[in-house]
């Protein structure tokens, strides 16, 4: 209790330096300097949201100042703080409506913002990967998603980078059972690859990191394919050519994929096969997700 006495005590006598007064103008920058040193020593006290609390008052300090970088660093600083005080009390099983949680959603939003203003999509994009992450860790997969879509709507520039958002996006709508949408966004990163991804000359097969990633989402794409058993009438046509690919009536040793290893393409084909003889085979749903973060 002492503690936060002295802590509410320098708060205020920080926040009053910030009234206007007749005929002086407030110091801002000196208050903005103060609030970041209270949090640093609340920090070291393991007082994460009283340090948090501190970091906004400094971002709305550096606002004042028309210093967006500054207020960006400081809204940053204030999310993480929140975020492991939330996962503090997760860890501890105390009772709470996450408040922490619901503050650092609302501090990397006012970031990310702020970075999209000043024209750099890629440190918005490294924060709403940054979040997304925390939510998955925290079980939270269908609010990640959003935010890894965010990131891949921002990392246009990046394809890779793009692709691997994507990826997690694909693998958040597993875990949430939302198979349909997983295997949309699968095919999609498929097609960014054969369209935007490096090839060998003269061929469509990707290379380096894109071969990687169109193998990956081939195999999760086969799997989930078996898993919903999409009725003929109702089969997309892209998914239609998958399929083919591994049916033993159309196998030609000659026009085997070429981005996946033989062993691999063997096993899926044996999938595909036996899926087609026996109607009540299912994948199972680890085997998809472990699949899906090759």
């Amino acid at each position: 209790m002492a503690a936060e006495g002295d802590f509410l005590m320098r708060y205020r006598a920080v926040s009053n330096k910030l009234k206007k007064r007749f005929l002086r103008k407030p110091n801002v920058a000196e208050a903005s300097e103060q609030f970041g040193q209270l949090a640093k020593e609340l920090k070291q006290q393991d007082c994460l949201q009283y340090a948090a609390f501190c970091d906004l008052a400094m971002a709305r300090c550096e606002q004042t100042l028309f210093n967006a970088p500054g207020e960006a660093l400081a809204l940053t600083d204030a999310a993480r703080l929140f975020l492991l005080s939330e996962k503090e009390n997760r860890a501890l099983q105390a009772p709470g409506f996450d408040e922490h949680l619901q503050a650092a959603l609302n501090c990397y939003s006012f970031a990310i913002k702020v970075y999209i203003e000043m024209n750099q999509p890629v440190m918005a994009a490294s924060l709403s990967l940054e979040l997304g992450n925390a939510l998955k860790e925290m079980n939270r997969p269908g609010e990640a998603i959003v935010h890894y879509q965010r990131a891949a709507e921002l990392q246009t520039q990046q394809p890779i980078e793009s692709l691997l958002s994507m990826g997690e996006m694909a693998t958040c709508k597993i875990l949430t059972r939302d198979y349909d949408g997983a295997l949309s966004v699968l095919t999609e990163i498929q097609l960014m690859c054969q369209e935007r991804g490096l090839q060998l000359p003269g061929t469509s097969t990707p290379v380096g990191a894109f071969l990687d990633i169109v193998a990956k989402c081939e195999i999760s794409r086969v799997l989930l394919l078996m898993l919903l058993e999409p009725p003929p009438q109702k089969l997309l046509p892209e998914h239609a050519q998958t399929l083919e690919r591994y049916a033993w009536e159309s196998f030609d040793p000659h026009s085997q994929v070429t981005f996946l290893p033989e062993n691999v393409f063997l096993l899926l084909q044996s999938v595909v096969v036996c899926e087609g003889q026996v109607s009540h085979m299912r994948i199972n749903m680890s085997i998809i997700v472990a699949l899906s973060q090759l």
